[in-house]
């Protein structure tokens, strides 16, 4: 009942506000909201300022969304959580090797100390460094991370090398090796073989004075038959397989060590945000 005297009164103050604000461009609409319910008071707007050179930003969008997760993914935190998590691994593959030496000593299936002691070596080995990295990723330590990364790097560059000749090794360089290693056992450890390979000595074109020896004190069963099969015939119909697996895994882990290098230089340059501008490390 009351729209039409509303309007008439807003027309008259309509009409006066645009002979102010002409010169300026305003607009001034005028609206009457004429569906009423309940839940929603009866309004009516008389006069609203234009704002169409007023331009409201909100930073919600895509953008944002890419900032945030430049923060998260390649920032600090982020670098800190992957190299930490990669020395994590790196600790636990050391200790794997230190146990399964140490389980092989123990139950007598690997009876070379040369061999035990190797794997052990390089267990503790990767075990230290890992914690060094580990304890440099935690503290940010701009010295621990610096020879992190350089013992890692050459840690790299040997196991990258030592792959790659495994994978490219043909069968004359496997018998080289192989007598290279047959060499430098002890006698235990020949004697071990040939009882779990059912083979003796190692090749009958190698000297004449080794084989005899290595036949004398074979233990093998097959010797009572006399068609006993040489251990380095035996090895190498497996030896090609072996050192296929052997490089593949010695890239792999190579592959990681060069990642835990790039994520070390990475990590170092960056700032910590909560850290103490004036501190030396």
């Amino acid at each position: 009942m009351w729209c039409p005297t509303l309007l008439f009164f807003g027309g008259i103050y309509t009409h006066s506000a645009s002979q102010r604000h002409a010169s300026r461009g305003d607009l001034l609409p005028v609206t009457c909201r004429t569906h009423l319910s309940l839940d929603q008071p009866q309004t009516a707007t008389f006069g609203q300022k234009n704002t169409e050179n007023t331009v409201i930003t909100t930073d919600t969008g895509p953008a944002r969304t890419l900032q945030h997760l430049k923060m998260v993914c390649g920032g600090f935190t982020c670098s800190k959580n992957a190299l930490c998590s990669l020395n994590v691994v790196y600790m636990l593959v050391g200790l794997l090797l230190i146990g399964v030496a140490a389980w092989g000593k123990g139950f007598g299936l690997v009876s070379s100390i040369h061999i035990i002691g190797g794997v052990i070596a390089v267990g503790f080995f990767l075990l230290l460094i890992s914690i060094v990295g580990l304890i440099g990723a935690l503290h940010h330590h701009q010295v621990m991370l610096f020879f992190y990364m350089v013992i890692l790097f050459i840690v790299f560059l040997f196991q990258f090398g030592v792959s790659c000749s495994c994978l490219a090794m043909n069968r004359g360089q496997q018998e080289a090796l192989l007598s290279s290693a047959w060499g430098i056992l002890q006698n235990k450890t020949r004697i071990d073989l040939e009882t779990q390979l059912n083979c003796c000595g190692l090749f009958k074109n190698s000297s004449q004075s080794s084989f005899d020896t290595d036949w004398a004190n074979c233990p093998a069963l097959c010797k009572k038959n006399n068609d006993c099969a040489t251990c380095g015939g035996k090895m190498l119909n497996h030896a090609t397989e072996a050192l296929k697996i052997l490089g593949g895994v010695g890239l792999f882990f190579s592959f990681t060590e060069i990642l835990g290098v790039w994520l070390a230089v990475r990590y170092r340059n960056q700032k910590d945000p909560r850290a103490n501008p004036s501190a030396f490390l």
